[in-house]
């Protein structure tokens, strides 16, 4: 008995079954909604089968500290261990903006139209306001972390357009709306390279900001970065290549999101946190 694995026959098997259930869903089910319902759950299942415990994966709308939304986004990566509340109703997941790891547009087709508005989506979710504070880890005390980027992304099953045309496209969307990563599983998968992305900033250690000075800071950042690169996989895996780039992106440029404060969202109701506990 052989003690190898074919790590790219195992690679291929996956996407192959996931390429044969998205086009499956695309075939079959004919209702407009009842399709992009069943897109999304089939990248919500899949990203839930294979990302580690730590992240969270549901169609959902983000809220902030001032009673803000986004939009309804397809599929939110997010955090319950120093956001620990989420809100569901009528079957509506509300996560809190601190929580949020990377946020995606799911679409049967990779074109300009979906670029453009996956770009307004993931807008929305990342001019929310976020907060930032003190947390304690194996009994020291930390200072509240510089927040963290949220990544973008658009899911696809596939795309009729050359890689030229779609960075030109990618290259378009600026600030807010920039786009960290994609994947059209039946042609090809996408990162973009941005100059300087992984190190955000770096907060003084003598300096306390405010959440607000934290706010401006992540905005400046959104509006301040350019495209260094944009590198596309190819056909046979674009799925696993944009698996391995995202969990690249959780693991090692974001980390772990900054610690809610919950005091901010006490004011809703005129309730004042103990903060000496």
């Amino acid at each position: 008995m052989s003690n190898k694995i074919d790590l790219r026959q195992m690679f291929n098997g996956l996407q192959t079954q996931m390429v044969a259930q998205l086009n499956t869903n695309r075939a079959f089910i004919k209702h407009p909604g009842s399709k992009g319902d069943s897109l999304e759950n089939t990248w919500i299942d899949w990203l839930r089968n294979y990302l580690p415990n730590r992240y969270c994966v549901d169609k959902a709308i983000v809220i902030d500290c001032k009673g803000q939304l986004s939009d309804q986004i397809d599929l939110v990566i997010y955090d319950q261990t120093f956001t620990p509340f989420v809100f569901k109703q009528n079957g509506i997941f509300y996560i809190p903006a601190e929580g949020v790891y990377a946020v995606f547009e799911v679409k049967p087709d990779l074109d300009k139209g979906n670029i453009v508005y996956a770009g307004d989506k993931i807008e929305s979710v990342r001019r929310l306001f976020r907060t930032s504070t003190n947390i304690i880890d194996r009994g020291r005390l930390f200072k509240p972390r510089a927040l963290t980027k949220i990544l973008g992304g658009i899911l696809t099953i596939e795309t009729k357009i050359t890689d030229t045309t779609i960075e030109g496209h990618l290259k378009k969307l600026k600030d807010l709306k920039s786009i960290d990563i994609g994947c059209a599983v039946n042609h090809k998968s996408f990162y973009v390279d941005y100059n300087k992305d992984d190190n955000i900033f770096n907060i003084p250690k003598d300096k306390d900001l405010t959440h607000k000075e934290h706010n401006e800071l992540i905005i400046q950042f959104y509006n301040n970065r350019t495209v260094k690169d944009i590198e596309f996989s190819k056909k046979n895996n674009s799925l696993v290549t944009f698996f391995l780039q995202l969990t690249r992106y959780l693991q090692q440029s974001i980390g772990t999101v900054a610690a809610i404060d919950l005091s901010e969202y006490a004011k809703a109701i005129n309730f004042e946190i103990d903060e000496e506990i």
